[in-house]
């Protein structure tokens, strides 16, 4: 299958192919109004203060936006802005090889070390995605295409980075729920040499007709937290209160959302945000998010901490490889793979 930016490049679209059209995305768009809307910022700087009382205003500002939005921007968090934009080019550099050079990528088994493709999973999207991606397991087994001949280096370090954004959130997010701070870290084995980080690096080439086509429809993400970031091209947009929320982020900030395995965990108290990627027809935008998740045979269920006051167990316990499974196997919907998991109480 060509991917989205050999057939932009080699044909000269001027309008978009049946096999990629929405049917639904127009009355979509107009069921929900698409705004623009300020949503929560968390200082890394003040997350990880040793003056306590600023620590705490941050951690209850972190527990607000998990609650209210399941989504925020990080800043200050340390990443240099060299390293960001070394990163976006050479993952850029990598969506510019030619094919035959990214073929050999061309995996098709969710837990090849390395997979390159488009759309989500082609054999089963009714409609195709207007998106190619690379997807690469960076830990715990450190993963890197051979090319281009940087990649490598940067991704590490870059990887490192937000694993490291992650266990300090998590702390964060665990005293916000009034547990240990070391509580999800520790219960999730996130912080352990087996912990699971998946990087996905999506390009998004400029569409013909963007209004007709999709980068990615609304869907949820697995894992706890997911670190996002983009090449300055805006496309994310955010389920919030029952509208789509136009992201505009701050310049070198990250993107955080909640995943699947938060909801999880927390029994549905920070909900996983759905979210989608829509096209443009005026340059490639790129996204590179890291999901970031227990080892693969951790089994997630609600803590017994905040299953009190009456309140039961809302989902079933899943091992985090077998939800990883059960995502890829469907079209990408919703919160369609969590409603498997939930219990009437």
């Amino acid at each position: 299958m060509y991917s989205v930016k050999e057939l932009v490049e080699s044909v000269g679209l001027t309008s978009v192919p049946s096999s990629y059209i929405f049917r639904d995305t127009k009355s979509d768009v107009h069921c929900m109004h698409v705004q623009s809307e300020t949503v929560p910022i968390i200082d890394f700087s003040l997350l990880t203060s040793h003056d306590p009382d600023r620590r705490s205003e941050t951690i209850t500002r972190l527990g607000n936006a998990c609650l209210e939005w399941g989504f925020f921007m990080v800043v200050n968090h340390g990443v240099s802005e060299m390293l960001r934009d070394e990163m976006v080019r050479e993952t850029e550099s990598f969506f510019d090889l030619r094919e035959e050079d990214k073929r050999q990528y061309a995996g098709k088994k969710l837990f090849d070390p390395i997979r390159c493709g488009t759309s989500f999973n082609s054999n089963v999207d009714k409609t195709l995605l207007w998106r190619d991606y690379l997807k690469i397991h960076v830990h715990p087994h450190f993963n890197a295409p051979d090319k281009p001949s940087g990649f490598s280096k940067v991704l590490r370090e870059y990887c490192q980075k937000t694993r490291d954004i992650a266990g300090e959130l998590l702390k964060g997010i665990s005293e916000s729920l009034g547990l240990e701070a070391g509580y999800i870290n520790e219960k999730m084995r996130v912080g352990s040499s087996e912990s699971h980080q998946l990087l996905v690096a999506n390009m998004y080439p400029p569409c013909p007709q963007p209004e007709l086509a999709m980068g990615l429809p609304p869907h949820s993400d697995h894992g706890l937290l997911t670190i996002l970031m983009q090449n300055g091209i805006d496309g994310l947009q955010v389920m919030h209160e029952g509208n789509w929320v136009s992201i505009n982020p701050l310049p070198n900030s990250f993107l955080v959302n909640t995943g699947d395995h938060m909801e999880i965990l927390t029994n549905g108290k920070y909900k996983s945000v759905v979210h989608r990627a829509v096209v443009n027809s005026k340059a490639p935008r790129v996204s590179i998010g890291t999901a970031h998740g227990p080892p693969l045979d951790t089994v997630v269920s609600p803590a017994p901490e905040l299953m009190t006051d009456g309140v039961g167990q809302a989902y079933l316990g899943i091992k985090y490889k077998n939800y990883l499974e059960l995502q890829q196997s469907k079209t990408l919907s919703g919160k369609s793979c969590l409603d498997h998991l939930r219990l009437s109480i």
